[in-house]
Formats: C-alpha cells, structure tokens, sequence
C-alpha cells in the first residue's frame, strides 16, 4: 500500500461534498469536499506502489483544467488514468449538483 500526496494552488471552491466510485476491483473511491483555504489537497491511497509520477501527471493535467479549492480523498485498487479522470470529472459534476436524481452521492 502506497500513500501520495498533492497540493495545487486554486481560487474556487467546490460547492458540495461528492462520493463516486467503490473500491474494487480494477477501480477507485473519490471523495471531494471544499477546501477552507485557496489550495487543492489530495491523498491518494493504491494498493498499486511505484506509480507516483503516473498519477502526478493525470492530476497535473486534471487540477490546471479544474481550478478548484478542494480536499480530495482517493482510494485506488488498480484503476487507470482513464478511469482516474473520468472519476475526478464526475466528483466535480456532483459536486456542482449536475446530478438532480442521484443527490449527494453517486
């Protein structure tokens, strides 16, 4: 099990709390809250070690595109980039209150 950590400067908070995804197999856990403080603070847990400068790129690449103020929580079990993005996209949408029938959590 591998720890990372995270910062980006940011100027706009998130809105809401958001949950997306589960951990399992080949997936990850998101959870998104606002930040208290102009930054972008993310912990990433994977039980896949070594993989640090893959997952600085993809959130790199992620927070400069979302300027947002928030603490991020990911809980990974192999997922790839793709689904790492795809999962950070959705916990900003719900978290903007883009998903009327789903509530605070998808």
């Amino acid at each position: 099990m591998e720890t990372l950590l995270f910062e980006y400067p940011a100027a706009k908070t998130v809105p809401r709390r958001a949950h997306v995804g589960v951990v399992g197999s080949g997936d990850l856990e998101i959870i998104l809250e606002p930040s208290p403080e102009p930054r972008t603070h993310i912990v990433v847990r994977t039980g896949c070690e070594g993989f640090g400068d893959t997952w600085k790129l993809v959130l790199d690449r992620f927070f400069s595109a979302n300027d947002v103020a928030a603490t991020v929580t990911i809980n990974d079990f192999g997922a790839t980039p793709g689904v790492v993005t795809m999962r950070l996209a959705q916990a900003l949408e719900v978290s903007r209150g883009h998903e009327e029938n789903q509530g605070e959590f998808c």
